[in-house]
């Protein structure tokens, strides 16, 4: 059993030193064969850690040859999000993406995560999210804390205003893109909401009908990505913002952990 062997078999696996041992006392020294007693082990370990609260994570990117890849994993505690073989891991799967694809990537990254990555992490993990961008002209803003971030695509602009519509969707946490895309049961609901606070505060029911879509209209500006006031210049909306800067947005992601 040499050192340059267990050394090895640790970088493959990650295990650490003991587990080494262990498998490759079981494995009669055989290298595959050990590699393949520690992935087995990464599966009873990942089932075992499976019904472990996912609190923490943090969220890669990665770019090339015109595509953006964004991955989320999802780990048990801050201590595993904050630590550099954890974050590096995430941006390996990002490197991943952009080299799979998706539907090779959703495959690998699943068998990789629950032999390979738990087993080196000692966490329940969780891919909370992956997705690829390659149409259009994009741009994304990821915070310094790497648990939030957003993506913007125009039809038409500049990478750098796409930027910064990331910037501000990263810092606003838009639901939608316009109030066309809020679901009626959403309206309906927030509707009841405001009906129920107003007659508390003893407004009459005629009053209320009248108060009620101004209410609506500030919702809308809370969750609507081209309603909210542009976080640099809260006297335009982000939609005004677009239209000075020749640009069309096309669609937008936000992610937090």
């Amino acid at each position: 059993m040499s050192l340059e062997l267990i050394k090895e078999i640790r970088q493959i696996t990650g295990a650490g030193i003991s587990d080494v041992k262990k498998a490759l006392d079981e494995a009669a020294g055989d290298r595959e064969k050990t590699i393949e007693i520690l992935r087995k082990k990464g599966q009873k370990i990942a089932a075992k850690k499976s019904d472990r609260e996912i609190k923490e994570g943090v969220i890669a990117l990665a770019q090339a040859d015109g595509k953006l890849a964004l991955v989320s994993l999802g780990c048990e505690t801050d201590f595993v999000a904050r630590n550099e073989d954890f974050q590096q891991a995430v941006n390996q799967l990002a490197q991943k993406l952009l080299t799979l694809g998706k539907e090779e990537f959703a495959v690998w990254a699943k068998q990789y995560i629950q032999d390979e990555l738990i087993v080196k992490i000692g966490e329940n993990l969780n891919l909370i999210a992956f997705e690829l961008f390659d149409q259009g002209i994009f741009d994304y803003y990821l915070h310094s804390n790497k648990k939030i971030a957003a993506v913007v695509v125009l039809s038409q602009g500049t990478k750098e205003t796409a930027k910064e519509v990331a910037m501000h969707a990263a810092a606003m946490a838009p639901k939608y893109l316009s109030a066309q895309e809020i679901p009626a049961e959403e309206i309906a609901k927030e509707q009841e909401v405001y009906k129920e606070q107003l007659l508390a505060e003893g407004k009459p029911a005629e009053m209320i009908e009248k108060i009620l879509p101004g209410k609506i209209k500030k919702y809308q500006t809370e969750v609507c990505l081209l309603d909210q006031p542009y976080i640099k210049d809260d006297k335009k909306s982000i939609e005004k913002f677009l239209v000075e800067n020749q640009a069309k947005i096309e669609k937008f992601a936000y992610y937090s952990l």
